[in-house]
């Protein structure tokens, strides 16, 4: 194969643009620079490169930095411009979409650990019939506050659709809320035979009528039921905020990406140009705002 110059710096920007975008998956070892990781890619990529050093690379797309036109973000010293004014975008709207998942990411985590104390609260609840009422509206009441607090995020185009610490979490909880098996020893086959029902969307239902008869009919089966559930629920939302757990693995590689990308944007700006500037909205533009408030305390 004949590698032109314009080949070999096309081929960079596409191979770099390629690696960041796998910057924030489960399968990036942050003992291995992401200079490195792309070297490899590129060199495997262009078979006639292999003998050719990093270094000697290097030298020979260098792009000259007083060459780049500020005014439409390109480099003009490359032989390729537009596939490096691409990675440049594509960097840009990174950096602000990671930012904004890490807040949103954050603030999901702090609120499975509050709904952790609304289980941990039902698991101690005084075995009287007016607790346990009140405990199950109030645990009602704060699980729909919780799945409606997230509810943008979490559809098609949410900010938080296609990250799977998030999905996980709501789908865990509502498991944990369907599940049948809390208070089979004393006849009661979970929340739903205390009037709690999931609705089409994930938030709770409570049938009154239906509580205030189990309570009435087998107190001590309603009871047992509420203390296992909210045990379990507890145990469930804690987990998810366990170390080397969802919601903190997906928030270590966040931060992994977001700090590499701050390191070394100066420098692919010089080398590639500055690419079309992000320019987010909506759910985006919120969460990056509140990321910058509370990266700047």
């Amino acid at each position: 194969m004949n590698t032109t110059p314009a080949l070999m710096i096309s081929s960079i920007a596409e191979v770099k643009a390629q690696m960041l975008s796998s910057l924030c998956g489960n399968d990036f070892d942050e003992a291995h620079d992401f200079d490195g990781l792309f070297s490899q890619a590129l060199l495997s990529q262009i078979p006639d490169m292999k003998n050719v050093t990093v270094g000697v690379l290097s030298s020979l797309i260098k792009p000259v930095a007083t060459q780049t036109s500020l005014h439409t973000g390109r480099n003009i010293a490359l032989a390729d411009p537009e596939s490096a004014y691409r990675m440049m975008t594509l960097i840009n709207n990174k950096d602000v979409l990671y930012k904004a998942q890490f807040f949103e990411l954050s603030r999901m985590g702090d609120e499975v650990a509050r709904m952790q104390q609304a289980g941990q609260h039902l698991g101690d609840v005084k075995m009287d019939a007016d607790d346990i009422k009140a405990g199950l509206q109030d645990f009602t009441s704060q699980y729909n506050n919780w799945v409606s607090s997230f509810e943008p995020d979490m559809q098609g185009n949410g900010l938080l659709a296609g990250t799977q610490a998030a999905q996980l979490s709501r789908y865990e909880l509502e498991q944990s809320v369907r599940y049948r098996f809390n208070g089979v020893s004393e006849g009661l086959h979970g929340l739903a035979d205390l009037g709690i029902t999931v609705l089409p969307g994930g938030k709770l239902a409570l049938d009154d009528a239906k509580l205030d008869g189990m309570l009435s009919s087998n107190p001590k089966g309603a009871v047992a039921t509420v203390h296992e559930f909210g045990t379990n629920f507890a145990k469930a939302a804690e987990l998810l905020n366990a170390d080397n757990n969802f919601i903190p693995n997906q928030l270590d590689n966040l931060d992994r990406a977001i700090h590499y990308i701050d390191q070394n944007h100066a420098a692919w700006q010089v080398e590639f140009g500055t690419g079309a500037v992000a320019k987010p909205a909506g759910q985006v533009a919120q969460a990056l705002a509140a990321y910058n408030r509370t990266t700047r305390i």
